[in-house]
């Protein structure tokens, strides 16, 4: 009985895909066409992150977000300085993706130099670098850094985490699965702390909150579906 009520309780919380492939559910857009000018670079589109291949339900390198957050988030581009953009790493990510990941952590007990040198895979949840049960579902969190448009800028190439995306100095890449990741790890560069204040501030004056151990991840407060998952696959 209590096997049944639970999984009624979980399809309740699941939303099903919508009717074709093209479609969003209703309060969802594609962030281009809500900001254009927002740089993209979906990671798990591609094999340039930790699972070393494409997740599962990401069929297009394209960042869907709820309306507001996607509004939201436009609203935090136009308050950058000239000469800067965002780049979003991930947006949205289907309950599929989640599970994917969390089938591929207990699959290994080793470390990556690249993406988790000091922790191992199977300790990756538990650690809370990766989530069983994610908050990108819901629509309203996105993963992010802030790039120079002037590709003579200053921008660093670390040796943990997401490489060559252009961004300034954070001390670690995007998805670096490390202590140093934490926002306000200490000690960290001058320049590189600065740089997370930067971006910390710049989306907490539009509405978002900082997951504190990853200095890229940013939920809005009053996102439209705090309690509902999905799982309709990313398409352009």
């Amino acid at each position: 009985m209590r096997n049944g009520i639970f999984g009624a309780v979980l399809a309740s919380l699941l939303v099903p895909l919508p009717a074709t492939a093209s479609e969003l559910p209703a309060g969802f857009v594609r962030l281009r066409d809500v900001d254009p000018e927002i740089r993209q670079d979906i990671r798990y589109a591609g094999s340039a992150n930790f699972l070393k291949r494409p997740a599962k339900g990401y069929d297009a390198p394209v960042c869907i977000l709820t309306r507001k957050a996607a509004e939201a988030l436009s609203r935090v581009q136009k308050s950058l300085d000239p000469g800067f953009t965002l780049v979003v790493f991930d947006c949205y990510r289907p309950d599929r993706a989640v599970k994917d990941f969390a089938n591929w952590v207990g699959q290994s007990k080793q470390k990556d130099p690249l993406w988790h040198p000091n922790v191992r895979r199977r300790d990756l949840i538990r650690q809370g670098y990766i989530a069983s049960r994610s908050g990108h579902s819901r629509g309203s969190t996105v993963d992010l850094a802030i790039v120079p448009l002037d590709p003579a800028g200053k921008t660093a190439n670390p040796s943990c985490g997401a490489q060559d995306t252009g961004s300034l100095d954070f001390a670690t890449g995007f998805d670096c699965l490390d202590p140093k990741s934490r926002t306000a790890y200490s000690p960290l560069p001058k320049e590189a702390a600065a740089n997370r204040r930067l971006l910390v501030e710049a989306m907490k004056a539009e509405g978002f909150r900082n997951y504190s151990k990853e200095w890229w991840h940013f939920t809005l407060n009053e996102e439209p579906f705090p309690k509902r998952y999905f799982d309709f696959p990313v398409t352009d």
